[in-house]
């Protein structure tokens, strides 16, 4: 369950967790696997991953030692749901504009 303050256009907003995702979304890894592709240490790592799980965009489970992340659909598909109320939003406010200017060019003809 995603905390308060949980943000998922923050948590997707820092590159290197854009990255830790895109790599979770092709496949689960482990947090030393991930470390071992990427320029950051497994403690950094390890924090994007916490910021990525109290967005909801990725979930976690123990095989052994290892603690192996997968990225979570749903959070993506909340993540879609704003951006289409946003361009629903954006539509729907061009078309108001759009008819107005039609109707003030029809105006002015008359």
């Amino acid at each position: 369950m995603p905390t308060q303050t949980a943000d998922v256009w923050a948590a997707l907003g820092d590159p290197t967790r854009r990255g830790i995702f895109s790599k979770l979304i092709e496949q689960p890894q482990s947090v030393t696997a991930l470390a071992g592709e990427l320029p950051i240490s497994r403690p950094a790592v390890s924090q994007h991953l916490r910021v990525l799980k109290e967005a909801d965009l990725v979930q976690m489970r123990v095989l052994g030692r290892e603690h192996v992340y997968t990225a979570k659909s749903d959070g993506l598909a909340r993540l879609r749901a704003e951006l289409d109320a946003f361009w629903g939003q954006a539509l729907a406010n061009f078309k108001l504009i759009a008819e107005n200017d039609n109707e003030k060019k029809d105006e002015d003809l008359q």
